[in-house]
C-alpha cells in the first residue's frame, strides 16, 4: 500500500493556515480571509507545480515563497517567516485521524508513505505520533511532488511491487487520485467531506475513516 500523510493517517493544517490569514486580516482588513486564503493557496499551487527535478525547493520554502508574494501584493509589512512558525510546528506535531491507529496496527500487507513535505517534519511527525510506519518517501527524496510520477514510483520501489500490485490511499484529488489514476494505480479516497469525485476518476473505495478499508483485505 502506498499512502499519503497529511490529510490521511493525520488531520491537515486547515486550522493553523486560518489564523495565519485571520492575522492577516487584522492588519489588512480591507482583504477578506476567503480572497487572501484563495491568493496563498494559488502561489503555493503554481510553486509545486514548477518545483522538481534540478528546479526542486522544500515545501517550507515554498510556504514562505508563496506567502512573501501575497503579502508583498498587498502591501503588507507582516513577516512571512514569522507568520508561518505555527504552520511549520504543527507539521512536526499533528493531529491523527481517527480510526488511523487502530487501521495502521491491523493492515495486514507493507505500507510506504508518500507525502509532500520535507524529511524533517515527515520524520519529526511520525515520532511525535508514535505510528508505525518505518517504510516513508518524503518529496525531497523524490525531488517531486505529487501528482507528478516520482513520489509513487519511488514508493514502488521501496515496496519492491509493480504499480498494477499496490492500492493508494490519500484525500487529495489533485495531487493522491490524479497522480494515482495517471498511473494507473488502484485508489482509495480518504473522502470525509462527502465531496463528489470528477468526471472520469477511477476511485476504487472511498472512505471517511481508514479502518473502513480492512475488509478490501479480507479472503
Amino acid at each position: 500500500m502506498l499512502l499519503d500523510f497529511y490529510g490521511t493517517v493525520v488531520e491537515e493544517d486547515g486550522p493553523t493556515i486560518r489564523n495565519i490569514v485571520r492575522q492577516i486580516v487584522r492588519d489588512h482588513p480591507e482583504h477578506s480571509a476567503p480572497w487572501l486564503a484563495r491568493e496563498w493557496g494559488r502561489e503555493f499551487s503554481g510553486l509545486l507545480v514548477a518545483s522538481h527535478g534540478r528546479s526542486f525547493r522544500t515545501q517550507r520554502e515554498l510556504g514562505i515563497a508563496s506567502l512573501t508574494t501575497v503579502l508583498r501584493n498587498i502591501g503588507s509589512a507582516l513577516d512571512p517567516v514569522e507568520l508561518s512558525a505555527d504552520q511549520f510546528a504543527y507539521w512536526q506535531s499533528p493531529s491523527v485521524r481517527p480510526g488511523a491507529a487502530a487501521f495502521l496496527s491491523a493492515c495486514p500487507v507493507p505500507v510506504c508513505v508518500i507525502s509532500n513535505i520535507d524529511r524533517v517534519d515527515l520524520d519529526a511527525a511520525i515520532s511525535h505520533t508514535k505510528l508505525p510506519l518505518p517504510l516513508t518517501i518524503a518529496s525531497e527524496e523524490a525531488r517531486s511532488y505529487k501528482p507528478r510520477a516520482e513520489l509513487f514510483e519511488a514508493g514502488l520501489r521501496a515496496l519492491g511491487l509493480d504499480r498494477a500490485e499496490v492500492l493508494h490511499v490519500g484525500d487529495s484529488l489533485s495531487s493522491d487520485i490524479a497522480g494515482a489514476n495517471a498511473l494507473g494505480i488502484h485508489v482509495a479516497w480518504v473522502n470525509e467531506q462527502q465531496r463528489t469525485a470528477p468526471a472520469g476518476a477511477r476511485i476504487l473505495r472511498q472512505c471517511s475513516d481508514l479502518r473502513d478499508l480492512l475488509s478490501l483485505f479480507e479472503d
